[in-house]
């Protein structure tokens, strides 16, 4: 993937007393370069439960795209696809939900836990703009994630 059309990539998650917050970062780093900076903010609750927020927002275009190489192994391309005009809203912000305990096992799957958003570039600035260049590059990701699927599967065909 040569281009980059996103601006930056936000990830966050929230680890609550219930978790063990060194397993909710590692979720995250699954998506994020090695050595990557998370902020951490804690907050409470409702009931006065201590909730950390775990977040990282990856603007270098080199780390944006290693972001989306982690992206391309979700098996819900044909969802995704499907949902993107739903998905980016009128601030041309992509959002999905992935995951936490599949991206703490070191897989991308969609699901509760992490939010990823991103600002697709688009110019003009227009939602239809926006979901054209995010579909091109989720396509792009499908493909390559269909190809080192067959690829793997090709193998261990019996002759």
């Amino acid at each position: 993937m040569s281009s980059v059309p996103f601006h930056y990539v936000d990830l966050r998650a929230f680890c609550y007393a219930t978790e063990d917050e060194k397993r909710v970062e590692d979720a995250l780093r699954t998506f994020l370069p090695e050595e990557f900076e998370i902020d951490r903010v804690v907050n409470a609750g409702h009931h006065g439960d201590r909730i950390v927020v775990l977040s990282a927002r990856v603007e270098r275009a080199d780390d944006v795209r290693h972001v989306l190489s982690k992206l391309s192994d979700l098996a819900e391309w044909d969802r995704v696809l499907a949902e993107l005009d739903e998905r980016v809203d009128d601030n041309n912000s992509l959002f999905l939900r992935l995951d936490k305990q599949a991206a703490f096992k070191g897989s991308a799957e969609l699901g509760p836990g992490i939010t990823f958003r991103a600002k697709v570039e688009a110019y003009p600035a227009k939602h239809e703009t926006a979901v054209k260049n995010a579909r091109e590059t989720f396509e792009e990701l499908a493909e390559e994630a269909g190809e080192s699927g067959s690829a793997g599967d090709a193998g261990g065909e019996a002759a």
